[in-house]
């Protein structure tokens, strides 16, 4: 099943037909909103709007754990967010879309990253973060729609929820990041550690404030007005790809786990089974 994680803006999904809404509970505590499940286009979905129903939390105030673990427990395979990011390269226009490849972790350490850890130990490969048949099938449709899309980007998480610096703009460009924003992160590797299949689109808003005008500089008002208008183009493209078949699942993805545990089972408690069972789906 698909998810859908909606960021700053989408905090409802336009075109669903609405089935039920959950308010889950995790052992990580509770997700950032409750969750729809529903319909959409030939396919079932779920959606959660990962700032709050309200957008009363901060990048580094979402229980992006919680937020995962619920979306799996409901049945989910593959997830596809929606994010505001800066670019950090002129080609990437602010109004156009991008498909991060990559994630460069900036972040300080204030968030919980892993579902591990306690009695529980496992090292998740992230070499590739994204799922490529969820870019693949993205980009196709962005292409049929002409929309214009960048894939093969490297996004930067950084903590927020101040805006960045020239220094830390220019610092993230010249360590060979395209993108920057404040949530992808932990929220890609959780989907890992979960065995989800996990994408990206991502909206550029701004030119961040690397530019040596500063008219190009971003501004929150600046961020609204632009990204507001880029949902449309997204609202599109999600009818498109929910018109269509889903992509394949990774099967290197679905099985991520199954090489990553060190502790054996005899180890584990019952509650460490009962949340791992979850993540093995």
């Amino acid at each position: 099943m698909l998810a859908i994680i909606g960021g700053t803006g989408v905090y409802q999904l336009d075109g669903i037909e609405s089935l039920e809404t959950l308010q889950v509970t995790t052992p990580f505590g509770p997700p950032s909103s409750a969750i729809l499940r529903g319909r959409f286009g030939r396919h079932p979905v779920l959606f959660l709007a990962r700032h709050g129903e309200q957008h009363q939390l901060l990048p580094h105030e979402v229980n992006y754990r919680a937020n995962v673990y619920a979306l799996k427990a409901l049945g989910a395979t593959q997830i596809v967010g929606i994010s505001a990011v800066g670019s950090l390269r002129e080609e990437i226009a602010p109004g156009e879309l991008a498909l991060p490849a990559q994630y460069f972790d900036w972040t300080r350490g204030r968030r919980a990253s892993t579902f591990f850890g306690e009695g529980v130990a496992a090292h998740v490969s992230t070499a590739n973060p994204v799922s490529g048949e969820l870019v693949r099938w993205i980009a196709a449709h962005a292409r049929r729609l002409g929309i214009s899309l960048h894939t093969g980007a490297t996004y930067a998480c950084v903590e927020g929820p101040r805006l960045g610096t020239r220094a830390e703009s220019q610092f993230l460009r010249q360590a060979g990041c395209d993108l920057v924003g404040m949530t992808n992160v932990p929220e890609a590797f959780l989907a890992r550690e979960a065995q989800i299949c996990y994408a990206t689109i991502g909206i550029a808003t701004d030119y961040d404030c690397w530019m040596e005008d500063p008219s190009k500089h971003v501004t929150v008002s600046a961020i609204f007005t632009l990204y507001r208008e880029s949902l449309k183009k997204v609202r599109l493209l999600l009818e498109s790809m929910l018109a269509d078949e889903l992509p394949a699942e990774e099967p290197e993805i679905r099985g991520a786990l199954s090489h990553a545990m060190l502790t054996p089972e005899a180890a584990l408690s019952d509650a460490h089974k009962e949340w791992l069972e979850v993540l093995r789906r």
